[in-house]
C-alpha cells in the first residue's frame, strides 16, 4: 500500500482510514487534475512541521492551515506519484466542525475480487473527524455507493479487500490512528484544515 512515506503521513492524518483502500500497482492512466504550486505548498508545510517538531518546544500549540484545494491537489499529486492503480480519486470538502464529505473512485478491473464486488466504485461519505491524544479516527456518518446508500460498514469489506490483495493486515474505519509528527489537533473550517503540533 503506498502513502507509508513520512511526507504522505504527515500531511493526510485525517485520511488514514480512507486511504488504506489504495493499492500499489503502476497505472498508465490520467489522474485527477490538480494544481502542483498546490501540492509543493503542502509539502513545504510538512517539512517545516517536520523540522519545527524535531525542536524541543514548550509554548501553545502552534497552527499549520491548509485548505482544501491544496489538501486536495495534494491528494490528486500523491496518487499520480504514488502510481495508485485502484484508488483514482480522493476529493475532500471540509466544514466547520471537524465534518468533512468526499468522494472516492475506486477502479478493480483486472482484479481478482468477489463477484459481488463492483469493478468500478464512485464512494460519496460523510464524517466527522475524531481526535484525541494525538489520535485520529473517521466517524464514518453515511455512505453511498453511486447514489444508492449503503452501511457504513461497507468500506471494512474494501479495506479487507485491499488488504487480502497486498497481503497485509486487515484494520477498521472504525480504528484509532496515531497522528504523525508531534500533530496533537486537527480542527477543520469551511475550506480549509488546521493542524495543530
Amino acid at each position: 500500500m503506498k502513502f507509508r512515506s513520512r511526507v504522505a503521513l504527515s500531511s493526510l492524518p485525517i485520511l488514514v482510514p480512507v486511504l488504506l483502500v489504495a493499492f500499489c500497482q503502476k497505472d498508465t492512466r490520467a489522474t485527477t487534475a490538480y494544481s502542483l504550486s498546490e501540492a509543493q505548498k503542502v509539502l513545504r508545510a510538512i517539512a517545516k512541521l517536520e523540522t519545527e517538531t524535531q525542536q524541543p518546544w514548550s509554548g501553545p500549540l502552534r497552527p499549520i492551515t491548509i485548505t482544501e484545494s491544496e489538501l486536495n491537489s495534494y491528494i490528486a499529486y500523491r496518487i499520480e506519484t504514488e502510481k495508485e492503480e485502484i484508488m483514482k480519486e480522493l476529493r475532500l470538502k471540509l466544514f466547520p466542525k471537524n465534518r468533512i464529505e468526499g468522494k472516492i473512485q475506486i477502479d478493480l478491473r483486472g482484479r481478482e475480487v468477489p463477484s459481488y464486488v463492483r469493478p468500478e466504485m464512485d464512494f460519496f461519505f460523510s464524517a466527522d473527524v475524531l481526535t484525541s491524544d494525538g489520535a485520529v479516527k473517521i466517524d464514518l456518518q453515511k455512505l453511498f455507493l453511486g447514489d444508492e446508500p449503503i452501511p457504513p460498514l461497507i468500506i471494512d469489506l474494501v479495506i479487507a479487500i485491499s488488504a487480502k490483495l497486498n497481503n497485509e493486515k486487515a484494520t477498521s474505519i472504525n480504528d484509532w490512528y496515531e497522528l504523525p509528527f508531534g500533530i496533537k489537533d486537527i480542527k477543520s473550517q469551511r475550506g480549509k484544515a488546521v493542524f495543530y503540533y
